[in-house]
């Protein structure tokens, strides 16, 4: 089926993309329902598996859709090109020039709202640079909603975790990082800490020994740990969980000897993340300030990773607003239930059968709060977007393996890394991604026509 010219308005809007090396679709497809890669297939056997399925979730007027234009961005991974480029997929802005500054936000971008889907930390070239270039777009006037990804608050809740007193439910979750964070601080001590040791600053970092003690379990976590999690945990979570930590706590030196990285440097590195980040005058203070776990715009529901039937049960009890107010409370002093509970779960689930369960009790929930449509990220894909109908609700899969990186580990070689997710208040929902050869069209009357062929 074509689609109607009179969306033909809403396509190929890039405003100077001569100055990003990323290939844009310019034709239009209809958006089928996965679970196939390519999201969308011209097959009789996908086309009647949709009517079945997807038809009841469309042929209702249940939905609303948002005021204004949302573009969903996630899963950045420290990629500061690829957030420019997938920023100018989104129409929202126009490239003026090489450098990262050199942007302006367009007439439908000054209107329209960033939502940016978590997963700023780690994998990529530099996180830093990508913060610095969010904070241009916030400067520069784009209404930008920042939610969290599991990085992120894995990163934020392992440092919080050091200046606790040591108990079982806590005194993992720094090296429970493991590998990931690695980069950012080494990226941390070559920009703010290098110089000050080559100067001869005095230094004023514990030896060793008391480094070691500060950033690793005690000996008897390991017997300890399944007694306090089995409350919050299933068993098989606790079990792989505990596999995890302990691989991390025997390979973490030798991974940072590898990223040339000391653990002594690691704990100088910790004191200015948290003057960079935590402190008011810090440079980036504002990031986690600003960081909220969940967004509404009409039916779509913007969250990381998911939800699981505890999350869903909060949201229709206490509403998003209150779900991000305890968010910000639980970050602050209950990192334990707020990794491994309901909240926590919003940026890690995918749901496999081991973590929280997601039933079609869940999805009714979600339903009865108004959300006809979860967006998210995390489950990271390789030709675009993808569609799916979880438990009865629809699902839009954002994670395009964006950075760099990911590209290189997983063999993508088709270019720099761009995607948004485009909700328009004209009932439309575009997936645009520089390694689908087409936009892919969400529109529930168009859906239900080729439903109904």
């Amino acid at each position: 089926m074509k689609i109607p010219k009179k969306y033909n308005k809403y396509f190929n809007r890039y405003y100077g993309k001569e100055w990003i090396d990323a290939t844009l679709p310019t034709e239009a497809q209809i958006w089928m329902m996965g679970p196939y890669e390519l999201s969308v297939k011209n097959d009789t056997d996908v086309i009647n598996k949709m009517s079945c399925e997807i038809k009841p979730h469309l042929e209702n007027d249940s939905w609303v859709w948002p005021n204004r234009t949302v573009y969903f961005f996630s899963d950045m991974h420290a990629d500061a090109d690829a957030f420019i480029a997938s920023l100018v997929a989104s129409g929202g802005i126009k490239k003026t020039g090489p450098k990262d500054k050199d942007f302006k936000l367009t007439a439908e971008g000054k209107k329209a709202r960033f939502i940016l889907g978590g997963d700023y930390f780690d994998k990529g070239p530099s996180t830093l640079r990508l913060l610095k270039v969010i904070k241009l777009l916030i400067d520069k006037g784009g209404d930008v909603v920042l939610l969290a990804g599991n990085h992120d608050i894995r990163t934020l809740i392992g440092i919080l975790s050091l200046s606790l007193k040591k108990k079982p439910s806590t005194e993992h979750l720094f090296v429970r990082m493991g590998l990931k964070p690695l980069s950012l601080f080494k990226e941390i001590y070559d920009t703010y800490l290098k110089e000050e040791s080559k100067k001869g600053k005095k230094d004023k970092t514990p030896d060793i020994k008391k480094c070691r003690k500060k950033l690793f379990p005690s000996k008897n976590w390991v017997n300890q740990f399944p007694d306090i999690a089995k409350k919050q945990v299933s068993q098989a979570a606790i079990k792989k969980d505990m596999k995890r930590t302990i691989e991390k706590i025997d390979n973490f030196e030798k991974w940072c000897a590898k990223e040339g990285i000391t653990l002594k440097q690691i704990c100088a590195v910790v004191e200015k993340w948290k003057e960079l980040f935590l402190h008011p005058k810090g440079e980036f203070y504002w990031f986690f300030k600003h960081l909220k776990l969940t967004s509404k715009e009409g039916s779509f529901f913007f969250v990381h990773a998911g939800v699981d039937d505890l999350g869903a049960k909060m949201i229709r009890k206490h509403g998003v607003k209150k779900i991000n107010k305890q968010f910000r409370k639980k970050l602050k002093s209950d990192q334990f239930n707020l990794y491994y509970g309901p909240l926590g779960n919003m940026v890690r689930t995918k749901y496999r059968h081991y973590e929280r369960h997601f039933s079609k009790k869940g999805a009714l929930m979600m339903h009865n709060s108004g959300i006809n449509a979860i967006v998210h990220g995390h489950r990271n894909l390789y030709y675009g977007q993808r569609m799916m109908l979880r438990k009865g609700i629809i699902n839009f899969e954002c994670d395009t393996s964006l950075d760099i990186n990911t590209r290189k580990k997983e063999g993508i070689v088709r270019g720099l890394g761009a995607s948004v997710t485009i909700i328009h208040p004209q009932k439309l929902v575009l997936g645009i991604s520089s390694d689908y050869p087409f936009i892919k069209v969400f529109e529930p009357d168009l859906t239900l026509r080729l439903c109904n062929l």
